[in-house]
């Protein structure tokens, strides 16, 4: 069961979530959508989906309550689940100017424009440093979920704001598991205190949950190779092995369950642990 999540809460002296009224299974309570910094003007982290009008009264009630504006909007990757609120602010929030709007690059690189506007990101890299009053934010290059997922560092709370590389409850999808493991570690050794989610509460305990991520897809992709060594010989399409490795997972989830799973598959197939059989249909077994 998700927690319940506040439409808007103020987290620290800091930070402000704004939720972004668009729940479901993937986005969970929704989209968190953060306010940062302390003085008059602040960076708003993500934007939730379009045309979403409860999430825009939502943002204006919390632009009003703390009698404060948008500097610039930052978006931790592509998804229209974190850029789709973006032409929707431009038209109904104004800030006497146009928004800065950034994020990492796809890879490989290609034009993003900015759907229902015609405005352009402005592209950052691994490393940028943003800031506002009361907040220092350093851009951390995270693929895996994306090609161009970033997570940010808020140095004055040693916090994450992890967008969609680790979530407050379950685990997160990702389009390559090696690019993830490798950002999930890179995150790990940065011995954060917090992590502000792309959707779901708070993580307090930010180095726990990094490790129980890490473990949980090595102890799956255990089990993966344990099913293909047990049946030495055996090939399996990849719906057979996911009702054995992810038993019990609910049906509206067994389609992203499937995606994880080949992409474990792929992973192993690099490493020379398995490989795949194309005739009569595409099936996987053990080359251990």
């Amino acid at each position: 069961m998700a927690s319940l999540l506040p439409r808007v809460e103020r987290l620290s002296s800091r930070v402000v979530r704004v939720l972004g009224c668009n729940p479901g299974p993937m986005t969970l309570q929704g989209t968190n959508t953060y306010l940062v910094g302390t003085g008059p003007r602040r960076i708003l982290i993500d934007t939730g989906e379009p045309a979403i009008p409860e999430y825009i009264g939502c943002l204006k009630q919390a632009l009003t309550t703390f009698n404060i504006s948008i500097q610039e909007i930052l978006v931790t990757h592509w998804h229209h689940d974190h850029t789709g609120g973006i032409a929707d602010i431009c038209r109904n929030i104004h800030n006497g100017s146009e928004y800065c709007i950034s994020k990492l690059p796809r890879t490989p690189h290609r034009e993003e424009i900015i759907e229902g506007e015609k405005l352009k990101y402005s592209y950052l890299k691994d490393g940028d440093v943003l800031k506002t009053e009361g907040a220092t934010l350093r851009v951390l290059y995270t693929p895996g979920h994306t090609d161009d997922h970033m997570a940010l560092h808020l140095v004055e709370e040693n916090a994450i704001f992890s967008g969609d590389c680790i979530l407050g409850e379950g685990t997160a999808v990702f389009e390559d598991l090696y690019d993830y493991m490798k950002s999930l570690e890179m995150l790990l050794q940065m011995q954060a205190d917090l992590i502000y989610p792309g959707h779901g509460p708070v993580i307090h305990d930010a180095r726990a949950k990094i490790q129980e991520y890490i473990s949980h897809r090595n102890a799956r992709e255990q089990q993966i190779l344990n099913v293909l060594q047990k049946n030495a010989g055996k090939s399996f399409t990849s719906m057979e092995l996911i009702k054995i490795v992810y038993k019990g997972t609910p049906e509206n989830l067994l389609k992203a369950a499937e995606n994880n799973l080949t992409l474990h598959l792929r992973k192993l197939e690099k490493e020379g642990k398995v490989l795949n059989e194309t005739s009569p249909n595409f099936r996987w077994k053990s080359s251990l």
